[in-house]
């Protein structure tokens, strides 16, 4: 491409824009520029093609599709408005979420008004084009998610994520179960940095494992006899939520457009001395860039010459709506990532190949997208899978993308002067079909199935049966049907009716050692692995040793993600000798990336053990010596992580001993030291000085994780080192506010922060080692006065909730509580005296509402 305009006419056209009145326009996304920063367009507006509303058929005309596929509609306006959701019904009719609220005009005026709706499209002339709306629930703020459960439908709209049922058989929702409070926050207009909807919890997913899950969010659900259980989650992604055949979750975020959970997330979070273990999250597509198929001015900081490519959007800004296809219209695409670019007005299409225990995505066109409009309305936010196997493009069709949390004066502008804010309450629904053949009969109305029928489906060709019909099943709760599902989970059908009829016999509870001890022989990986996840119930039972060592055995599989899954699971038996043997394991497949944060996961308390394990290994060969190595190091961040005083001096005067002969090693374990003071760094005091620290000093090779540890790592008359307690010592006042402190903690905090300041996943953030709690009081203080609320970002992991303002308490209360917290645990932030609290209850005297993390951030 040439340069859309030459450098005399960037500059002339910088003069010009600097002293245009709307360049000072303050929006709330300019505070990411430097202040004075003049945000100058770089593509000037003659060269801009126009942006004018279409009808759904003439918006057809502007896509650009490969060969041989083409978008047929399946509905428009003024039958759906704004979708930003859809989900399919076993009857074939659609559900769509429609955000009607959003974003009314360039400042939002309206979006609290509850707009919102849930409608059900149905064809009732049977021509594959939905004619028929019903509004199912009306009167929400934002709606945002929704998944049918049982004989109802699960919505959420923030604060709440609520069980909708519709009792009377009008098509009306009519009876209402509140099942969580904390899902968003809804938008109040006179605080806009309160609820962010491109933040909010989302796209409500029902897993292979029979758990709801959803993006942005630290919670999942499922319904078990009419109960909501609820189960803790990784806060994961922006927006989008999908699955591919092994189970493994998908997500996103805007300028990330693909990442992956290789190790399902609750794993990670079981041994507390690693705490920020891989394998969750895992960046899939480490190329970010795009090729739009038309000038992309209209994106939130076009003036940014690093955003754009020639006046085409250069990398991935608003990446949303990750979709693994498993449907059989398009056999081609199948396991492929879809991934939507409203921005860019287009969608990618990347393959996936699962290749030594992770997965890597590849755009599937080079230096191309799979789908591109010259239509800047176009703005694909959703897709899903039909029951007829073709892909559906949930399309919100507007021109003002931007929400006003981030809407920057440049866009602004462009969007006042394009003429980009209006019409609203547009809306497509596409499906990607085969062109040049005779459709198939789109599957808008499906009639009744039997149990057996559904039975069968576990088995289909496409993913949406095979997930509705797991659902369904377990739904009923038949038991009379485990003989059946255990035979089709142990016969030669498809791969996947094998899975799907092993997680529906979970989902019943009837789950047999023997059944499992024959799958995990089958010759299907993704077989073998959810056998494996399914036999950890049975790992510390003494009547199942068969299963335990068919589960064993995998530990050496030929397949990688099985391996992993493998040694996962063993870490749920807790059994020091097999713990052992997967040393071995270890060891031997350094490639494999994730195997060693898998193992480390299941060894909590027996880091020590291992470690003295390890070194009486002999080398081998140069791939296992630097195997060795490794696993030493991470054993040793455990060994600090857990604070045992004497096992750290134990390994410091192994380390000592080997400072002469086996200095890799030495310097191997004081890393791993100096790994973990760096993630929790708080003083951790030795009664002595440890064996054989002299020579450690002596040895250059231990340098760098002696002068880490130099004032973290201490003990009576340690030379050189100063202790940052020592530096700000208490008075006597501030002494006796912190033993206060630790009454009034513990009575009133440690319920939900626990004693040990750890946190509780799910209710309370960890305090101990927490920037909230150790940084600058001015913050600390108004946590405390009127409470904060999430998504916040507590030491790497993201929380929601909030937590209640405790302004009631005095200023010597609250003084003492939070000098504790800050002096407790090894901690050495600075006291916080009542004067301090006093000063900033006046400063915020008149505020009523819980704190957000960018408020407390603007706070130095």
């Amino acid at each position: 491409m040439t340069p859309l305009f030459s450098l005399p006419s960037r500059l002339a056209l910088l003069v010009v824009l600097a002293l245009a009145p709307w360049a000072l326009r303050a929006q709330i996304g300019d505070n990411a520029d430097k202040p004075g920063f003049v945000q100058v367009p770089i593509v000037p507006a003659h060269l801009i093609p126009p942006a004018p509303a279409l009808t759904p058929e003439e918006a057809l005309k502007t896509f650009r599709l490969p060969s041989g596929y083409k978008l047929e509609i399946a509905a428009a306006e003024p039958l759906v408005q704004d979708p930003v959701a859809i989900r399919f019904g076993p009857d074939g009719r659609m559900w769509v979420a429609e955000m009607r609220g959003y974003m009314p005009d360039l400042d939002g005026r309206g979006e609290d008004l509850p707009v919102g709706r849930i409608v059900v499209l149905s064809d009732q002339d049977g021509d594959g084009r939905y004619d028929h709306s019903q509004v199912f629930l009306d009167e929400l703020v934002l709606p945002r998610a929704l998944a049918l459960i049982e004989d109802g439908l699960l919505v959420g709209a923030p604060p709440e994520l609520a069980f909708w049922r519709d009792t009377d058989g009008d098509g009306k929702a009519d009876t209402k179960e509140v099942v969580a409070t904390d899902y968003g926050v809804r938008t109040d207009p006179q605080r806009p940095f309160l609820a962010n909807p491109e933040r909010a919890p989302n796209s409500l997913l029902y897993g292979l494992d029979n758990w709801i899950h959803s993006t942005a969010y630290i919670k999942k659900f499922r319904r078990v006899n009419g109960t909501w259980q609820t189960g803790t989650a990784l806060f994961r992604g922006q927006w989008g939520l999908t699955q591919d055949d092994f189970g493994r979750i998908y997500s996103n975020s805007n300028s990330d457009h693909l990442r992956v959970d290789v190790i399902p997330a609750d794993y990670l979070r079981r041994n507390p001395n690693y705490p920020r273990l891989a394998g969750t999250n895992v960046n899939a597509a480490a190329d970010q860039l795009v090729w739009p198929g038309r000038l992309n001015p209209g994106i939130n900081r076009g003036y940014r010459p690093e955003f754009l490519r020639d006046g085409y959007l250069k990398e991935f800004t608003a990446a949303c709506a990750p979709w693994i296809y498993r449907g059989d219209l398009l056999p081609e695409f199948h396991g492929h990532a879809f991934i939507a670019e409203p921005s860019g007005n287009f969608v990618r299409r990347s393959v996936l190949t699962a290749t030594d225990g992770t997965v890597r995505a590849v755009n599937a066109v080079e230096k191309g997208e799979f789908l591109t409009s010259t239509d800047e309305r176009f703005r694909p936010v959703n897709f899903m899978t039909g029951p007829d196997g073709a892909l559906y493009i949930v399309d919100l069709y507007r021109g003002v993308l931007q929400h006003r949390i981030s809407l920057t004066s440049y866009l602004r502008k462009q969007s006042e002067d394009r003429g980009l804010a209006a019409p609203i309450h547009r809306g497509r629904i596409y499906r990607l079909v085969r062109a040049g053949e005779t459709p198939p009969v789109r599957s808008t109305a499906l009639p009744p199935r039997t149990t057996m029928a559904w039975v069968r489906a576990l088995g289909h060709p496409n993913a949406w049966w095979r997930e509705t019909a797991q659902q369904i099943l377990v739904e009923r709760q038949d038991r009379s049907l485990v003989p059946v599902l255990e035979a089709l989970a142990l016969s030669d059908t498809e791969t996947a009716g094998r899975v799907h009829a092993l997680w529906t016999l979970e989902g019943l509870a009837a789950l047999s050692p023997t059944v499992l001890s024959t799958a995990l022989k089958d010759k299907a990986p993704a077989v073998r692995a959810s056998a494996l996840r399914l036999s950890e119930p049975w790992l510390q039972r003494s009547d199942t040793e068969e299963l335990k060592a068919g589960v064993f055995t995998l530990a050496r599989d030929p397949d990688p993600a099985v391996q992993l899954q493998a040694m996962l699971t063993l870490g749920e038996g807790q059994d020091p000798y097999l713990d052992r043997q997967l040393v071995e394991v270890v060891l031997d497949h350094p490639f494999n990336p994730f195997l060693l944060d898998a193992f480390l996961s299941g060894i909590a308390t027996q880091e020590m053990t291992l470690l003295e394990h390890v070194l009486t290994l002999e080398d081998g060969t140069l791939a296992r010596i630097q195997s060795r190595q490794r696993l030493l190091t991470e054993l040793a961040r455990g060994v600090y992580a857990s604070r045992r005083a004497g096992d750290i001096a134990r390994v410091l005067a192994l380390a000592a001993a080997r400072v002469s002969d086996q200095e890799p090693t030495t310097r191997a374990l004081l890393e791993g030291f100096a790994a973990a003071a760096a993630l929790a760094p708080r003083v951790l005091r030795l009664d002595q000085a440890p064996d054989g620290w002299a020579r450690l000093e002596a040895s250059p090779a231990t340098k760098r994780s002696r002068d880490a540890l130099q004032n973290l790592l201490l003990w009576p008359g340690k030379p050189g080192a100063t202790d940052p307690a020592a530096e700000q010592p208490l008075t006597l006042a501030q002494q006796t506010r912190m033993e206060n402190g630790r009454l009034l903690f513990t009575g009133i905090c440690a319920p939900c922060h626990q004693p040990g300041g750890e946190g509780l996943d799910g209710v309370a953030p960890p305090l101990l080692d927490s920037p909230w709690v150790l940084g600058p009081p001015e913050r600390t203080v108004r946590i405390a006065l009127q409470g904060v609320r999430g998504p916040i970002n507590v030491l790497g992991r993201w929380h929601t909730g909030e937590m209640p303002a405790f302004g009631g308490l005095d200023n010597h209360q609250l003084s003492s509580i939070l000098t504790y917290v800050r002096r407790a645990w090894g901690h050495t932030a600075p006291a916080v005296d009542p004067e301090q609290v006093e000063a900033i209850r006046r400063a915020t005297a008149g505020r009523t509402d819980a704190w957000t993390q960018d408020e407390l951030n603007q706070i130095k």
